[in-house]
């Protein structure tokens, strides 16, 4: 049994010591995560189509980063390591990491182990400014970061949309969140693909058809990267920061509001965080599912649902999976690279039917 956190979100005392066994736990799997995630970046940097050795990889991204480190690798090793695969094992990182913790607060904030950050038609939004940057040249005055301008303006203005639609008397409740966001997706949706169906532009659709499907082969060492991975760790940290006000919503409205923790403002101030995340990421991969679901799942199981200890082991375990998923992507059909998001359904997927399993199990 997953042990829950008191309604102050600290934890709840229990015969044994076992709270603090349960922390110990936890700073144990972060710990442990952290150096994982260290040595996936060290072995998927060099995971491609022409492998690298990971001593090579190490000693590369050493010199990269300023290192006194003497050069013994080849010029086309250089390139490869550090203006190709770097900079996507990070963006990679950040994508994972973002959509894993926004799909954390979701389930917390409206209280459904089923949501995500797709939920809120974030990507719908992302995914109807890309195909109009693709196809019709939106945003074109932005030059070279057209594409992630244009989806961070439609995954914007559809969270602006979903909050419009859910409020209603002054008040923005769960339910009508998740109404408004499956509305507002389904409809993006459609509109993604009216765009495809009266653009004559073959390759433009055949590039929109890739991305909605996720992709990191975008990733460059430039200003559009590091933004991406600032916004990751800010969402992070204000998570982390606000860990008792998501303990309190995941129990209930009734007691956040007699532990002093308004529902309404502080989910839209979580919402709004939460869309801002998705949106950069969505921005940079495209639509990468399941992950914003799956993760958090595998989060409670090892240290529990108090999203102070729960949010920085999502954010490594989304970092991971999605580095890893992408390395599979890029040598799973040599040449073609296979866009990741097939990868994480397939993931996905699987993981929602053991759960279902597992749910039907325990049913007298």
């Amino acid at each position: 049994m997953l042990q829950k956190a008191n309604t102050s979100g600290t934890e709840a005392p229990t015969a044994g010591g076992l709270g603090r066994g349960t922390r110990r736990r936890a700073a144990l799997w972060t710990g442990g995560l952290m150096l994982l995630l260290l040595v996936t970046i060290a072995l998927c940097v060099g995971i491609g189509p022409v492998p690298v050795a990971p001593t090579t990889v190490l000693a590369i991204i050493g010199h990269g980063i300023g290192l006194p480190i003497e050069q013994t690798w080849t010029g086309a090793e250089q390139s490869i390591v550090w203006e190709m695969r770097t900079p996507r094992v990070l963006m990679g990182l950040a994508v994972g990491a973002g959509l894993a913790i926004c799909g954390a607060a979701l389930q917390g904030m409206v209280r459904n182990i089923l949501a995500d950050p797709y939920i809120l038609g974030i990507s719908g939004g992302a995914s109807t400014g890309a195909a109009a940057s693709i196809l019709f040249g939106f945003a074109a005055g932005a030059g070279q970061y057209a594409l992630p301008v244009s989806a961070f303006l439609g995954a914007l203005g559809a969270s602006l949309l979903v909050f419009f639609l859910a409020r209603a008397n002054g008040h923005v409740t769960s339910i009508r969140l998740l109404l408004a966001g499956i509305a507002v997706g389904y409809a993006l949706s459609a509109t993604t693909s009216f765009l495809i169906f009266a653009s004559d532009n073959a390759e433009g659709s055949r590039s929109v058809m890739f991305w909605l499907l996720g992709s990191l082969a975008l990733a460059r060492w430039d200003a559009f990267l590091m933004l991406v991975l600032a916004i990751a760790l800010a969402s992070t940290a204000f998570l982390v920061l606000w860990a008792r006000r998501l303990d309190a919503l995941s129990i209930g409205d009734d007691t956040a509001r007699a532990l002093g923790v308004p529902p309404m403002a502080t989910r839209i101030q979580l919402l709004t965080v939460v869309s801002l995340c998705t949106g950069a990421v969505v921005a940079a991969a495209g639509a990468i599912g399941f992950v914003g679901l799956v993760v958090p799942h595998l989060g409670r199981r090892l240290v529990g649902a108090a999203h102070g200890r729960l949010i920085p082991v999502v954010a490594l375990i989304g970092a991971i999976l999605l580095i890893w998923a992408d390395a599979g992507a890029r040598v799973l059909m040599q040449p073609r690279e296979l866009p990741i998001g097939i990868i994480t359904a397939l993931v996905g997927a699987s993981f929602l039917l053991i759960l279902i399993r597992r749910m039907n199990a325990r049913m007298p």
